[in-house]
């Protein structure tokens, strides 16, 4: 008989389990990975063979069915046959944080990978950062380069050895390696580059460290004022690496599921409230939470033994707007002081994943190494495509029953993120086996960069393509995400093409993926200057003050004439993250912003501190909710910043929870969803969720997929597939 398996079954030990398992029955028949697939011949006692496969499963492994078929198999013995092609499909692993095997091992003097910076076995180690092709064998990954030396082959051929079968196995004979560049791309002849590193990092140079997926600029937390001066990024906040758990808990203060998240094989950048501790605030100025993570690679840990201090700063090695750097000669052009680099190609460029905790739910900031690839199942069958907003770009691919995320891909006003994404999608549909397709989903956004592709791969496909709207495709998202058919969202960010022409993003919608009904929205204000009066707060509250009848703040008068020309003739935002910048704003929180999101992010500590203690409501008429008038109000209040921020956010997200009771209590729905850039809020998700618990309605949000514009893909995806009657 044969057993079926599909599943995270590749690259993950599974088919040295079943032979271990098979061979300890005394079972005769052979395994084989087929693709998608791992088939399983075995010659008797198939349900008890299920059972102990089930309990001995690998910690990489994830078994989504199990099929027996009553063939008959004649074999002799048991053994692990060569991949097939076979069916492409959905068993593609994830990188995964090194094991405490590994580190012991690497830490054991003596031992012949003592100190080796690749160690690593079937339960942990790089994967999809180094996959050109399924099946996942060597041939088919940038360790085809690294013949396996005679003892490697020993552990590789030892059914009874970690490494069975293990196909990135390699040792300091005969793997990868590290070494050392000067800024002008000289070797540094050391004999350990690790160590060296270290050292410098510890006398205040700036490095760049490759990794699996990337590269990381490095420094110390003392040179952190010189690295913002040099990299141009004197607010936005940095990633920080530290040592181990006793250094999270300096830095932060991780409640139980961010120390979960932290401590995970994903090992993602976790943002977790920040301690007193006095460099917080130059890491993250002006913000509640600090973005810390624990070592992943072996290189890390290995660092961190040479290092005195406990944290390194860790963020993605790039210039401003393009992807991470992969090659030598692209790191060098980042002028670093010293280059950490080595000889195995990263062919799956994957930053490192950021996530926040909202009670068990995890908020994707960036979904990426780690997670990636992590199907979801979605009830629609056929193939499509989404190709995403215009930043936080991913991509999504949906293939019969299963929908799949690229990582995270970038902002995409360079032609570089567009080809990234491009390729990104790509390689997925050829480790998928999606040749052909069946829609293309696309943003209606008529300027947005990556809407020729998506035209391109239609017409080349010979696919339907399908505008979605922007916060359609956020609920459609959360409804995938939550595996619902129907909801009334609310999708809360700072902006999104709207179908009247409008800068949409504080809305509510009734949803499902065939269609959406605009339920309420705020009231929409002038964008003075478009994409100006995103970069300048100021500009905001000058024309909610305008609209409201308010003195006119901030500008001369010259300037101010020429701003209230421009009050008729801008494109209006009904955005609720534009509401939040110019509370931010006039509060005098955050009047200059240096990196997207950044006034409302300073506002959310304030919001965190404050209580509902001053009387402000927001009027709705006809499904729109009165933002100006009650920006009138919040001028005219009194009391703590902090007070003020929280009442009017809290009166402006209470309508439009009203507002979705109402539509839901008519039509029968009992689900209220949040999504949308403004929902990573943790103090306004938790708002909205007390709000509709106490009407009495279940609350829903993101916890498989993005908040953010990281979603707006895989709502694509799923809209385009179910516009086509898939």
């Amino acid at each position: 008989m044969k057993v079926l398996v599909r599943g995270v079954v590749q690259g993950v030990g599974f088919r040295p389990t079943v032979y271990r398992i098979a061979t300890s029955m005394g079972l005769n028949g052979w395994v084989q990975n087929n693709g998608a697939d791992v088939i399983i011949a075995i010659d008797r006692d198939a349900e008890e063979f299920v059972r102990r496969l089930r309990a001995e499963l690998p910690p990489l492994a994830r078994l989504d069915s199990v099929e027996i078929v009553d063939e008959e198999v004649v074999a002799e013995g048991f053994r692990i046959v060569p991949s097939s092609s076979g069916q492409r499909g959905v068993g593609i692993p994830n990188d995964s944080a090194i094991c405490d095997d590994c580190l012991r091992e690497m830490f054991t003097p003596g031992q012949r990978r003592y100190l080796y910076p690749f160690t690593n076995c079937t339960n942990c180690g790089a994967r999809f950062t180094i996959i050109e092709d399924m099946p996942y064998d060597r041939a088919e990954t940038s360790m085809r380069d690294f013949p396996m030396c005679p003892d490697c082959r020993n552990e590789y051929d030892d059914p009874m050895a970690r490494r069975f079968h293990h196909q990135t196995i390699s040792c300091p004979r005969c793997g990868p390696e590290y070494y050392l560049l000067d800024r002008n791309g000289r070797r540094i002849d050391v004999d350990d580059p690790i160590a060296f590193f270290a050292e410098q990092m510890e006398r205040g140079a700036i490095g760049v460290a490759k990794s699996w997926g990337g590269m990381h600029i490095c420094c110390s937390l003392p040179t952190l004022p010189r690295l913002r001066k040099w990299y141009h990024r004197d607010q936005k906040p940095f990633a920080v690496m530290v040592r181990d758990m006793d250094a999270v808990r300096r830095y932060g203060r991780p409640d139980e599921h961010e120390v979960e998240l932290l401590t995970s094989p994903h090992r993602p950048v976790v943002l977790v409230p920040r301690t007193d501790e006095p460099v917080n605030e130059m890491i993250s100025p002006g913000l509640g939470n600090v973005g810390l993570f624990l070592p992943y690679t072996e290189m890390q840990h290995i660092l961190f033994r040479h290092l005195k201090s406990d944290a390194l700063v860790m963020t993605s090695a790039n210039t401003p707007g393009e992807p991470m750097v992969l090659r030598d000669s692209d790191a060098l052009d980042l002028n670093a002081e010293l280059y950490l680099l080595h000889n195995r190609e990263i062919l799956n460029r994957c930053d490192d994943s950021v996530v926040r905790s909202f009670g068990r739910n995890t908020f994707f900031l960036r979904k990426s190494r780690g997670h990636i690839p992590s199907p979801i199942e979605v009830r629609l069958k056929g193939q499509a495509v989404g190709v995403g907003a215009q930043e936080n770009l991913t991509g999504a691919v949906i293939k019969d029953g299963r929908l799949f995320t690229t990582q995270h891909i970038g902002d995409g006003d360079s032609p570089r993120v567009v080809d990234f994404l491009e390729a990104s999608i790509g390689h997925f549909r050829r480790l998928l086996g999606v040749s052909e397709l069946d829609a293309v989903g696309m943003d209606m956004h008529p300027s947005y960069t990556n809407r020729r592709m998506a035209k391109e791969m239609a017409y080349r496909a010979g696919a339907e393509l399908v505008e979605v709207q922007h916060h359609w495709a956020h609920a459609a998202a959360l409804l995938v995400d939550a595996g619902l058919d129907e909801m009334v969202c609310l999708t809360l960010d700072g902006t999104g093409y709207g179908a009247d022409g409008q800068a949409w993003g504080g809305e509510v919608l009734h949803a499902t993926l065939d269609e959406y009904d605009r339920v309420a929205h705020l009231e929409g204000f002038p964008l003075l200057g478009g994409e100006m009066a995103v970069k300048d707060p100021r500009r905001l509250v000058f024309a909610l003050s305008a609209k409201a009848g308010l003195p006119l703040p901030y500008f001369e008068d010259r300037d101010a004439a020429v701003l209230l020309k421009l009050m008729d003739r801008s494109v209006t935002t009904t955005g609720f993250g534009r509401v939040l910048d110019a509370v931010s704003c006039y509060l005098g929180i955050c009047q200059t912003r240096t990196y997207d999101g950044e006034p409302a992010m300073k506002l959310e500590p304030f919001l965190e501190r404050g209580r509902r203690s001053i009387p402000m409501k927001a009027e709705v008429r006809s499904g729109v909710v009165g933002t100006v008038d009650l920006f009138r109000q919040l001028v005219g209040s009194s009391g703590t910043r902090e007070d003020r921020a929280y009442s009017f956010t809290a009166a402006l997200l209470e309508a439009l929870v009203d507002a979705a009771v109402d539509d839901a209590s008519a039509t029968g729905v009992d689900r209220i969803g949040l999504t949308g850039g403004v929902s990573y809020n943790s103090t306004i998700c938790a708002m909205a969720k007390t709000m509709v618990e106490e009407r009495g309605l279940v609350f829903v949000c993101p916890d498989r997929l993005p908040n953010g514009d990281g979603c707006v893909s895989s709502g694509q995806a799923a809209v385009a597939l179910r516009k086509v009657g898939k």
